[in-house]
This record gives structure tokens, sequence and C-alpha cells, in this order.
């Protein structure tokens, strides 16, 4: 009779958790479809929820990203974040974007980052380690992307030089 009792205890006790679980699944659910809640991401995720907790109690800051083609779209962030949290929150929002419209879609962020930059009133945001709020990013202010162009004089982006050296053994001959 006890190991019957046991078996019937850790059915009921996978029941209860499958039936919290579900209860749980179905509350997130109401929660999401409500209109008050339209800005959180349908699978949200712990940073997604902080964040926007964060942006409501005011220690976080909601920023418009202005693509080329002029459409924009919001990311929020801390209001001690620098660059390189900007650019993250952007991959994960462009990302999420597209993956709703398009399905699963590969963006080669390095090629972004090296091809463009942000900008925020015609400052260009290079430095990664740099706070947002030293470059006088508020709450609802406006970034850009720019084309990033680099100087040959730097080194970077510049033509690989094809080697001569065989060329060159030819004419000793």
């Amino acid at each position: 009779m006890e190991s019957g009792a046991k078996e019937e205890g850790k059915v009921l006790g996978y029941n209860s958790k499958y039936v919290k679980k579900v209860a749980l699944l179905s509350t997130l659910a109401a929660l999401l479809d409500d209109p008050i809640l339209a800005d959180v991401p349908k699978e949200p995720s712990l940073s997604n929820v902080d964040i926007l907790i964060n942006l409501e109690l005011g220690s976080a800051m909601c920023i418009s990203i202005f693509k080329l083609d002029g459409t924009f779209f919001d990311v929020a962030v801390m209001n001690s974040a620098t660059v390189k949290d900007l650019k993250l929150a952007i991959e994960k929002k462009v990302i999420e974007l597209e993956q709703s419209k398009m399905g699963h879609r590969h963006i080669s962020w390095r090629h972004v980052w090296a091809n463009f930059c942000l900008a925020h009133h015609n400052e260009k945001l290079f430095n990664d380690g740099a706070a947002l709020q030293d470059f006088g990013v508020r709450n609802n202010s406006q970034v850009h992307f720019l084309p990033y162009v680099v100087s040959k004089g730097s080194g970077r982006h510049s033509k690989r030089r094809k080697h001569r050296f065989f060329l060159g053994l030819n004419k000793h001959s």
C-alpha cells in the first residue's frame, strides 16, 4: 500500500507541476495580449522584462534608432548604458523584428558595424566603452545609422596588396 501511495504522490506531484506550468503560460499569454503591455516581446526574457520595468521607474531610457531607409524602431537601455550596450540592444531588436517578419535570417553584425556607425546630433558614437550620456543621449533621443568610411591612413579597410614575390624571382633568372 505504501508503494501505491508513493506512486500516486509522484503522479499528483507531476500533474501539479504540469498544471502550474500550464496555468503560468496561460496567465502570461493573457497578460501579453493586454494592450498596455504591447511593448513586451511575445517570448520575453528576464533582461527584457527588467529593462521595461526600469523604463517605467525612470532608470532606463527609450531610444529611437533611425535606419538609412528612413524607418525607425525603439530600443530600451539602462541610463548607465555604453555604446556597446546600445549596439547589443539594436542587434537583439533587429533579430527579433526580422524573425517575426521573415523567419530565421542571419545578419553579419561584424559587417554592419564595420561599414556603419551610430550618430547622435551628427556626433559619431565610435568608442564602444563610452557612456551614452557622455554624447548627450537621453530618454526619447534619436540615434541614426551613418555610413562609416575609414581613412586609408589608419590601415583598416584598405585593399589587400598582391604579393609579387615570385614575379621578382623570374626577372633575375
